[in-house]
């Protein structure tokens, strides 16, 4: 007993030493391998075995790993020799973008026993990219009264190399009025100035056409070229000039897209065109293009993608005034990026050992590396586990941590041990990452069958074929053998009125589900039921999912008219008076369609018309009206025929028959038979005229009486032939017709004769309302009577 208990001593120190030494060899300097961009997989770099002091046999027995936070594993270790080879061709500027130098840092694991090495591959940039241009021409405006020496902006070249293959050098072709001045922008980047040698005359040279090449520094070096287009134009002595020189500000990177980030303002003393400012970027990368974008007019600078600070934390922009003839001005804005805790601890997993013997000694479980993206406080990280469980963390270096058993585990109290590491950032607010690890101690039938999905939701059209496969679900099971088999089935419904059984069945083995009958979206719109997993082993573990169906509506049924009903019975006549204006509502055709969706929307078109182009049928509400002005001429009676169209494919249709009847004025009774209605006016006619007739005869003989006894009064007879004399108007006589025939209310008439002819003629007729119109004249009256000559005169 005393011997077990000094071997576990001395096992236990042994383990001490070696993490002891491993934390102290990984905090040394790192071990750099060099090796140039584009070089061919398979190439040898170096052999750790001598690197590391260790003999191959040595390096393979303590299972050596390469660990990198990259998601491509671009180097190999050969266990056989030792020799690190290269993974896969590598190209610098996707790695590392303008960063120079492109290090890839790496770590070498021993496992038995712990140690980690750390290790960086620099990666060497090849001349392999020419300068580029983003516009192949350039164009420019210069005033032929501008002065030699005065520099133009031009667009710069793009390089995706670094150091001495990056941008180096611009020359412009040869000419007597022009040089290249070459700039350092004081950031690592040069621009080109187009310098003016000699005064222009636009009489003698109008535009210039120059070819730009911007070099590089490699060897041999690569080259670009751009069309510089110079037009020269009359004069314009003021260039735009900005209110500040330097904009700096400072943007959250989770500010959204399309915020605005700063205003810049120029301005231009002159007038009209040259006086027009517009706005735009001056040798812009193709990383600012993407990110930034600037009203021409306004100078707004709004952010056209997502900022990220991990990525990138300083923007300098230049920014041109170009007025309308040309001459120009420029601000450099300085957007700083400021670091939010935007990005949650990550976990990266090295290693995990599972499953565990029970009563083994203290065991290295898990070797993870923690890593937050952000910045200061908000990438600081503290890590922990559940105090309950009987395993710890041990901090090592280089953000690592390793997960070991602090006592042997017992199987018979716990089978598995679910372990929560919980990685908290110290930023504000404070961001958390959970990764949860599961032990087990020995195998067991312990997983149940887990659905992909906890519910689904299948989509059939109405009218399916009987069988048909409308989807599946799928589960997996942890376990392994047979534990691992799955078996589909349906479970009963819910709803005891469900018919289940014969609306789906399921494939136990692939979990396929068909349609067991044609299904109706009318009757049946939607229904769910639950499925379930169930394994082989012993006992059986299982699990169930929520199948939801929805039945998709097809067009399988055509409108149907509500109004007017057209059942056969006797046609709805709608009345319409030949007063009406354009436009005037006759009536609305109702119609409903017992689909859903498109299939539901209804248009309606007129089909057949007695008269056509006398109404008209608003296409999306059914509404029916006059289209012209009415007129005598129109036929008192109307057949319209509408059809009513729904929006399926096929488009199904119905039609309403409408009968429209043209009055002279509502005051007419409706008339159920329209084909009796002129015998009746013809009658009414009749009995007024003679009724007129005889009181306009009383009349005229009293009139001659009265006449006859003023003429033998006076001496001088008055003039005879109008209605009124100078000593006073003869009484205006009035005939009073009753409302009969088609008239709906009494009505009187002034009766004047003529004198002098011999005759018994009417001089006019006209009736007078006064209860309606007590201060109209006769005029007035006749205007306003729409139905003034149905009396047949």
């Amino acid at each position: 007993m005393e011997a077990r208990v000094e071997r576990a001593v001395q096992k236990r120190q042994v383990l001490f030493l070696c993490v002891f030494l491993g934390m102290s060899w990984a905090g040394a300097e790192p071990l750099r391998y060099f090796v140039a961009e584009e070089t061919e997989r398979g190439t040898f770099l170096t052999n750790l075995a001598k690197d590391l002091g260790l003999g191959v046999g040595e390096l393979r027995a303590r299972g050596t790993r390469i660990v990198s936070d990259q998601n491509m594993q671009f180097l190999l270790l050969s266990s056989l020799t030792g020799d690190l080879l290269l993974n896969e061709k590598l190209d610098r500027e996707e790695l590392c973008g303008p960063r120079e130098p492109c290090v890839l840092p790496f770590q070498l694991l021993l496992e038995k026993p712990f140690q980690i090495f750390r290790a960086e591959l620099w990666v060497r940039d090849i001349n392999d990219h020419s300068p580029v241009f983003l516009d192949r021409e350039i164009s420019l405006k210069i005033l032929e009264s501008t002065t030699p020496g005065a520099a133009f902006l031009l667009e710069s070249a793009q390089d995706s190399d670094v150091g001495t293959n990056s941008l180096s050098n611009y020359t412009i072709s040869p000419n007597a009025y022009f040089h290249i001045n070459v700039h350092d922008s004081g950031e690592g980047n040069i621009y080109p100035e187009l310098v003016l040698n000699q005064v222009l005359d636009r009489e003698e040279i109008s535009e210039f056409s120059l070819t730009l090449t911007a070099l590089d520094g490699g060897s041999p070096p690569r080259s670009g070229t751009a069309l510089v287009r110079i037009l020269v134009l009359d004069i314009n002595d003021n260039a735009p000039d900005f209110v500040r020189s330097l904009y700096k500000v400072q943007v959250p990177e989770n500010s959204p897209v399309g915020s605005m980030v700063v205003s810049v303002s120029a301005r231009d003393l002159d007038t009209g065109s040259n006086g027009e400012i517009a706005y735009a970027f001056s040798y812009a990368t193709e990383r600012i293009l993407k990110t930034f974008q600037i009203n021409p007019t306004s100078g707004n600078l709004h952010l056209k993608a997502q900022l990220d600070y991990e990525a990138i934390q300083t923007y300098t922009l230049t920014i041109q005034a170009k007025d309308g003839g040309g001459l120009s001005g420029k601000c450099t804005v300085v957007v700083d990026v400021t670091d939010i805790n935007d990005n949650r601890p990550e976990l990266l997993l090295s290693s995990l050992t599972s499953p565990i013997a029970e009563n083994s000694p203290e065991t290295v479980v898990a070797v993870f590396r923690i890593r937050d993206r952000d910045s200061g406080n908000n990438g600081k990280t503290v890590c922990s586990i559940q105090d309950d469980l009987p395993f710890i963390l041990k901090p090592s270096v280089e953000n690592f941590y390793t997960l070991v058993t602090e006592k042997p585990l017992d199987r018979e109290r716990n089978t598995e041990y679910n372990i929560t590491i919980t990685v908290t950032d110290l930023g504000t607010p404070r961001l958390k990452t959970e990764y949860n690890i599961t032990v087990l101690v020995s195998d067991v039938n312990d997983n149940a069958p887990a659905f992909t999905q906890t519910s689904y939701t299948l989509f059939v059209r109405e009218n399916n074929s009987p069988a048909l496969h409308i989807g599946s679900v799928s589960a997996t099971d942890r376990d392994s053998g047979t534990n691992a088999q799955v078996t589909y089935s349906l479970l009963p419904p819910q709803d005891p009125h469900l018919p289940l059984a014969s609306l789906v069945s399921i494939n136990a083995d692939n979990g396929h589900l068909f349609a067991l009958r044609s299904l109706d979206y009318e009757a049946l719109q939607a229904f769910e039921f639950r499925v379930g997993a169930t394994d082989r082993g012993s006992p059986a573990l299982s699990s169930e999912a929520l199948v939801r169906v929805l039945v998709l509506d097809a067009n399988d049924n055509s409108p149907f008219v509500l109004y007017p009903l057209q059942n056969g019975s006797a046609p709805c006549t709608k009345l319409v008076p030949r007063a009406a204006e354009p436009g005037y509502l006759v009536t609305k055709v109702v119609a409903v369609d017992s689909d859903s969706g498109q299939n539901a929307w209804l248009s309606y078109q007129l089909l057949k018309a007695t008269e056509p182009g006398l109404f008209g049928l608003w296409a999306h509400n059914g509404e029916v009206r006059t289209a012209r002005l009415l007129s005598e001429r129109d036929a008192a009676k109307h057949r319209l025929v509408v059809l009513v169209k729904d929006n399926g494919e096929p488009p199904r249709s119905a039609t309403a028959t409408l009968h429209v009847l043209l009055v002279d004025g509502f005051s007419q009774p409706y008339l159920p038979l329209p084909e009796a209605a002129p015998a009746q006016a013809n009658s009414l006619t009749v009995y007024l005229v003679v009724a007129l007739a005889s009181v306009s005869s009383l009349f005229l003989l009293s009139v001659l009486l009265f006449v006859a006894v003023r003429l033998c009064r006076r001496r001088r007879a008055a003039p005879v032939g109008r209605c009124s004399v100078p000593e006073g108007p003869f009484p205006r006589h009035l005939v009073d017709v009753s409302g009969t025939g088609t008239l709906s209310q009494s009505y009187q008439y002034e009766v004047c004769l003529t004198g002098g002819s011999g005759t018994n003629e009417f001089k006019f007729l006209k009736p007078i309302i006064p209860n309606l119109l007590p201060q109209s004249t006769g005029k007035e009256v006749e205007e306003n009577l729409p139905f003034q000559n149905n009396l047949g005169f």
